[in-house]
């Protein structure tokens, strides 16, 4: 029994090294795939990830791309009452930093359970800093990622905007909404022993598309600053000015007074503001639908431009009269003269040869029942139900444009026809659409005859001060009361208001651009006054601006 020490010693050792040896195989064999999810959800972490909203665009002339809206971190400030101890000290502070009520404040610092109670979203850099600065207890400083729009009020009635609850509201905003959206999702990130990011794994979320305009900023910038200057000289308060190709339908510009800055949208009272006056507002054209009645009635072969007629200032039609500006008798005139000197008895006459029948079809051709699709929030239509009711005297007078409802957009659209040797593009603004598909409204012989009128008027009519030296430019003024029922009021007839515009296209035979200019009531007698000079300074800013070659020398 010597050894008896040793022995024992020895079977200690083998015992322990059994029961280590039984504990390994229970770690790391029995419980392996336990242990192995306990290690990995220490080492990797799961949390939830947002898809960044896509951003917008649009182009200048050089093709770079102008940024026009982004995902911007924005610092906000808030309380967790739960750490406060000086709940008055804190509200005061507070409430001073952020030129608040300190009553609001303390309202929410005084909710002792809460962890989390936003005080103020969007706070400036000084706000931030202020914040940590005083170094309180419970006063903290957050960041969300916010919409931000770095051009201000520039295009804003295109743009929309994004509200509180991340979802786009008005033009292509809410138009793109799906593409521009991001899909949230999970993200696994690996973590050191420290519990510090090392890289992140793997994230479901998707970042939303980003969306370009076919907006040139250039000539947005240039047609943002005539309505500007209109606003001034006219007293204009309500106005648009649209540039297309009429080749592609492509939006060159769309400027809409008045505008507003999306970066503070929540401070506007008045929603109609956020309305894009071009796409969600209804208008009598007046005169400049003048040229969709003589292309319908040349193109069905009811008169050409030297067809004539006799007029004598006035027509009764049943118990009503139709008059020409200003009580005007022309006497004996052609179809052209009629477009030159916007003769109401005129477009009369065309339509009566053209059939009541026929005319209601070119209307409907010419885009007058249907929106455009263009893409932007909100766009409406009149089914103009009082014109299909087929009353002559509301056919007669919607030959020169009063007594139907349609939009800017919709207007552009017919006169892009003309322009475009008779096929009808719908307008687009952004690259993701292609509009290849047309209508041929008109035979391209009777848009070229249509042009060459519209040419006429230019040259030898009403609207000579619209000429430009070296170019053939087509074009047509309008000058539409606006009905009283349009303004609100309940009653028949028409207001001494007035909406004047002019459409016209450049280089008339092989045009490069098209401009729509309508102005609300502004301060001038006619259109002549008024849209056509936009129209003018904005054509001769494009031949510059596109390098168009004039189409004969001048002298």
């Amino acid at each position: 029994m010597k050894n008896w020490r040793m022995h024992f010693i020895v079977a200690l050792f083998c015992i322990a090294g059994l029961a280590l040896g039984g504990r390994l195989f229970f770690l790391q064999v029995a419980n392996h795939g336990f242990y192995k999810a306990l290690a990995q959800g220490q080492r990797i972490s799961a949390s939830f990830a947002e898809g960044e909203r896509g951003n917008i665009f649009m182009r200048d002339k050089n093709g770079e791309l102008v940024l026009l809206a982004t995902n911007q971190e924005t610092p906000y400030a808030f309380v967790s009452p739960a750490e406060i101890e000086e709940r008055e000290q804190t509200s005061k502070t507070l409430a001073r930093i952020l030129s608040l009520p300190e009553s609001e404040v303390l309202q929410a610092v005084q909710k002792k359970d809460s962890l989390f109670e936003l005080i103020k979203r969007k706070i400036t850099e000084e706000e931030k800093s202020a914040i940590l600065e005083a170094d309180m207890k419970g006063m903290h400083v957050g960041f969300e990622s916010l919409r931000y729009y770095p051009q201000g009020s520039f295009a804003s009635q295109i743009l929309g905007f994004v509200n509180q609850d991340g979802s786009g509201q008005y033009g292509v905003e809410e138009y793109e909404n799906n593409l521009l959206s991001g899909k949230d999702g999970l993200q696994k990130n690996a973590l050191n022993p420290a519990a510090q990011l090392v890289s992140a794994l793997i994230n479901t979320s998707q970042d939303g598309s980003d969306v370009i305009l076919t907006i040139d900023y250039n000539v947005q910038s240039m047609a943002e600053a005539l309505l500007e200057e209109a606003q001034d000289a006219l007293a204009v308060k309500e106005g648009s000015i649209i540039v297309a190709d009429p080749k592609t339908g492509a939006i060159l510009a769309l400027a809409e007074l008045p505008s507003f800055n999306p970066n503070d949208y929540a401070s506007i009272s008045d929603f109609t503001l956020f309305q894009g006056g071009s796409v969600e507002k209804l208008f009598e054209p007046g005169s400049v639908f003048k040229a969709v009645t003589m292309a319908s009635a040349i193109d069905e072969g009811a008169i050409t431009p030297d067809t004539a007629y006799e007029d004598t200032g006035m027509l009764r039609i049943g118990g009503y009269k139709i008059l020409n500006y200003d009580n005007r008798v022309w006497g004996e005139r052609t179809m052209k003269e009629v477009l030159q000197f916007s003769i109401n008895t005129g477009a009369v006459f065309a339509k009566e040869q053209l059939g009541n029948r026929k005319f209601m079809e070119y209307a409907e051709k010419f885009g007058l029942f249907r929106p455009t699709g263009i893409e932007l929030a909100g766009e409406v239509y009149s089914q103009n139900k009082e014109l299909k009711q087929g009353y002559e005297i509301n056919l007669a007078n919607a030959s020169f444009g009063q007594g139907i409802e349609m939009t800017a957009v919709q207007l552009l659209r017919a006169y892009m026809a003309i322009a475009n040797s008779g096929k009808m593009l719908d307008p687009r603004i952004t690259e993701q659409e292609t509009k290849e598909d047309f209508l041929q409204v008109i035979s391209p012989q009777s848009a070229l005859t249509t042009t060459s009128m519209l040419v006429s008027v230019i040259e030898e009519g009403y609207s000579k001060k619209a000429k430009i030296p070296g170019y053939y430019i087509a074009g047509k003024t309008g000058t539409a009361q606006i009905a009283w029922s349009a303004l609100g009021v309940k009653k028949s007839g028409y207001s001494d208001q007035t909406v004047q515009s002019f459409v016209g296209y450049a280089p008339a035979y092989n045009p490069q651009f098209l401009i729509l200019v309508k102005l609300n009531n502004p301060q001038a007698k006619t259109a002549e006054y008024s849209a056509m000079p936009l129209f003018k300074d904005l054509a001769k800013y494009l031949i510059d601006y596109l390098e168009i070659p004039p189409d004969y020398e001048v002298e």
